[in-house]
């Protein structure tokens, strides 16, 4: 029951046995696991509470058993991990598409292309209004789903009297976490703008992607698809017309999944985003794209709320989950009125200190103005200081995406004296160790390819 655990870490098989106790509750709810790891499933030794606001959650940490063998969780591990990755915390009574909740938010999308900027923002800042006060997922990235995988191997270790147990590393060649621009073109004005943003983009040396609506919005035409390509940037579909309506009812959803892979066909294209982030990964099985980027890491200020609550890619059946996981240029410059890229700086911050993938939304649209665009070569200029640096990867969805495919597909293992990965891309990979400090896991990156990490004695055992 560790094929989850396994997937994120790759580490060699036979490394330890995860498995469940009995006597899982019956409702699903919240519960901890530890400190600051807040869960949501069933679990055993304790009732575990429909929301985080108004209980006091039960902790289940002091509840683990373990031995030689591996470790037996209060918890199914794998549930869990996908309750949040899926967003299956969020209560049935808030799932309903935003769009279709009221009378005002069906208006406000109808004669949403018709409004002034200044009008959005009075009205997107009332619908936001109290972001700050919600305790889950946590401001400014939630990382929930990465700490639980951190602590569970934690106590794998520990089960198996084990110093370290080797891995494969989250990005090509030991890069300390992984840096993805995209834009999103929301009419006219941003679809003339993107030459510009090209500009700035390649004044820096940073190649990025571009999410095109295919209908309604403006024309697209051969020669203005080609002209990425032409430059080594990316298209990728986004939405279909962008009314906000995409998830509002199942039959309708798949009608127009049909019509947007058929333009991701035209666009010869593997990526998409939603509009406006709506999303509802149950019905992900319509499309024929492999790249998704519509999942929030946390949503506070997005129309709909929740988050996947990890810094990392996952996979919702075989399509790729490149999650936001910092807050795009339109919430940063129209709702918090804040043309400074501090904020930005926190996130990378934080998501580099837990080697995650920092990805980026703005929208030509957005950068027409000055003072916008200048805030935009800030965070440019920061981008291109840590990818010299500091070596993070700078990196296209479908790079990315060739990335954790091949991933997954390594293996690795041990000839006895030296740790070794085999697999497509293998060349780029590198072997990195989880180390226990204390109670905390640790991590560092053998600098070595793939075929010279030595093996030490205390993982030899494997």
């Amino acid at each position: 029951m560790n094929s989850v655990l396994a997937d994120f870490f790759r580490y060699p098989e036979g490394f330890a046995h995860l498995d469940i106790l009995g006597g899982l509750s019956a409702e699903e709810g919240f519960f901890t696991f530890g400190p600051g790891i807040t869960c949501y499933g069933r679990c055993a030794g304790g009732t575990p509470v429909p929301t985080t606001r108004t209980h006091e959650l039960n902790d289940v940490f002091d509840k683990v058993q373990s031995d030689a063998r591996g470790v037996r969780l209060p918890f199914d591990f794998d549930q869990v991990v996908n309750n949040l990755r899926y967003e299956r915390y969020i209560p049935k009574s808030n799932r309903s598409h935003p769009s279709k909740s009221t009378v005002i938010a069906q208006v406000y999308y109808f004669f949403r292309p018709l409004m002034p900027v200044k009008v959005r923002k009075y009205l997107q800042r009332a619908h936001l209004s109290g972001w700050q006060r919600i305790d889950f997922p946590r401001w400014p990235v939630d990382f929930t789903v990465d700490s639980l995988m951190e602590r569970t191997l934690g106590l794998m270790l520990k089960a198996r009297n084990m110093r370290s147990v080797p891995f494969i590393w989250f990005w090509p060649h030991g890069a300390p976490s992984c840096a993805m621009m995209t834009h999103d073109v929301e009419t006219k004005l941003g679809r003339d703008f993107c030459s510009k943003v090209m500009d700035l983009d390649d004044s820096h040396a940073i190649k990025s992607s571009f999410q095109l609506i295919p209908e309604t919005r403006y024309d697209l035409s051969n020669g203005f698809l080609d002209s990425f390509r032409a430059r080594r940037f990316e298209v990728n579909v986004h939405d279909l017309n962008h009314d906000g309506c995409l998830f509002r009812e199942k039959e309708e959803f798949l009608r127009r999944a049909t019509m947007i892979n058929k333009y991701a066909r035209e666009f010869g294209t593997q990526g998409f985003r939603s509009g406006a982030m709506y999303r509802n990964q149950n019905w992900y099985d319509a499309f024929e794209f492999s790249i998704d980027m519509s999942v929030p890491s946390v949503a506070h200020l997005e129309p709909q709320r929740g988050g996947c609550c990890t810094s990392m890619p996952y996979f919702i059946g075989d399509i790729l989950e490149l999650p936001l996981t910092t807050i795009q240029d339109y919430s940063l410059f129209n709702i918090l009125s804040d043309y400074s890229i501090n904020i930005w700086k926190q996130q990378i911050e934080l998501i580099m200190q837990r080697n995650g993938l920092i990805s980026f939304i703005t929208h030509p649209d957005y950068l027409i103005e000055g003072r916008a665009q200048r805030t935009y070569l800030d965070l440019l200029s920061h981008l291109a200081q840590l990818r010299t640096e500091k070596r993070l990867w700078v990196a296209l969805p479908s790079e990315v995406n060739r990335w954790w495919r091949s991933r997954q597909q390594m293996r690795l293992f041990s000839d006895g004296h030296q740790w070794r990965i085999e697999g497509p891309d293998s060349e780029r990979a590198r072997v990195a160790f989880a180390r226990l400090d204390g109670d905390r896991v640790t991590y560092s990156v053998d600098a070595a390819g793939p075929e010279l990490s030595p093996l030490s004695e205390s993982q030899s055992t494997l």
